[in-house]
């Protein structure tokens, strides 16, 4: 990275974590460029050209965060010996984080509010599309060591992203030990079904 990239980048986290402060305090819908103009002392000009938008400088904080989840699962994914270890792992992981993540609130403001721009939703598409992928690694990881049935691995990644994503909306009124009850029922439903009789058709 050349020394001007340096710059920018660098120029452009600082205004991403400024904002970042704002966006805990008051919510995403409630804080303006001109909040972020004046916690960051950067002119409008400035944050539009590092960002283009309030949803992309909003994006790009989301980004880190899930940046920074994938680094923290990676780090311990190792304490798991099975696939079907992992994926408990992953559900008490997912709501450990989303329970202290300080910029819960604002992002369930983010993705549930109004129609987006094309470049937001492309943005945005790119990372549920990362999601996927970590998904079905991780369950085609345990088709290969014969722990899941040979199933369609694109299907089972997106029931699991499906009900990740689900799990995280209906969970928000619940205390941490209801939440994680819930999501470690969801992981096992995701691994056994319900149904006693285990043949289907």
């Amino acid at each position: 990275m050349n020394k001007k990239k340096l710059q920018s980048e660098q120029t452009k986290k600082k205004l991403a974590d400024a904002s970042k402060a704002l966006f805990v305090q008051k919510g995403y819908k409630a804080t303006s460029i001109e909040d972020i103009v004046t916690a960051t002392g950067s002119s409008k000009g400035n944050i539009y050209y590092h960002f283009k938008s309030k949803e992309g400088l909003f994006l790009y904080l989301i980004d880190e965060w899930d940046r920074e989840w994938e680094e923290s699962w990676i780090a311990k994914q190792h304490l798991y010996q099975t696939s079907t270890e992992k994926i408990f792992g992953l559900a008490e992981q997912l709501i450990l984080d989303d329970i202290n993540h300080p910029l819960t609130k604002a992002a369930d403001e983010f993705f549930t509010g109004e129609k987006k721009e094309n470049d937001i939703e492309e943005r945005i598409a790119v990372m549920f599309e990362r999601h996927i992928q970590f998904n079905k690694q991780l369950i085609q990881e345990g088709i290969d060591s014969g722990e899941f049935n040979d199933q369609n691995v694109e299907h089972l990644a997106l029931i699991l992203e499906s009900t990740i994503i689900g799990l995280s909306q209906m969970s928000r009124k619940l205390d941490p030990d209801q939440a994680l009850g819930l999501y470690r029922q969801a992981a096992s439903v995701f691994l056994y079904g319900i149904a006693k009789d285990k043949k289907h058709n």
